[in-house]
């Protein structure tokens, strides 16, 4: 599932910067940047998922990037890299069942293919900063195999 959950991001980091340059409707972008394309069923739900929920709270989104950001002017920032963080603050905040780890690790390769050299080490300061400030305020709802109710990672050992 991870590779089609990758394939969907790579689809939505696509669509979501197609729409950022092109200012098209979203409807218009689903159509041409995912429906397009011919993917599993599975890739395609996810990806309009995850598309519709990045522009429905793209302001929310955005201001968690211009805080943590604050050496940055954010319209000086790469729009690439504004994409990615933006798919993966969306995860954090609106996708019960992804580990915050597994979106920030995502957001890094992601950046790394994609973007520049030193894309996954800012966007990954980035992206920690604000998920301890999400975590610290409890606004971090995981649910799911693997978290517990705080949202934190939980160990799989177990103990004698």
């Amino acid at each position: 599932m991870s590779s089609n959950r990758r394939k969907a991001r790579e689809l939505v980091l696509r669509a979501l910067y197609s729409q950022e340059m092109s200012g098209n409707p979203v409807d218009v972008i689903i159509e041409d940047m995912i429906l397009s394309r011919k993917e599993e069923e599975s890739v395609t739900e996810f990806a309009v998922h995850l598309l519709k929920a990045c522009i429905e709270h793209q302001t929310e989104l955005d201001k968690f990037i211009i805080a943590k950001a604050q050496n940055w002017d954010f319209d000086r920032i790469a729009i690439l890299d504004k994409v990615v963080m933006k798919m993966a603050i969306c995860e954090f905040l609106h996708f019960e069942d992804i580990p915050p780890k597994v979106s920030i690790d995502e957001a890094i390769e992601i950046a790394k293919k994609y973007s520049t050299e030193g894309s996954g080490q800012f966007i990954n300061g980035i992206l920690d900063s604000v998920l301890l400030e999400l975590r610290n305020q409890d606004l971090l709802k995981k649910s799911g195999r693997g978290l517990s109710e705080q949202g934190r990672i939980v160990s799989k050992k177990k103990t004698n």
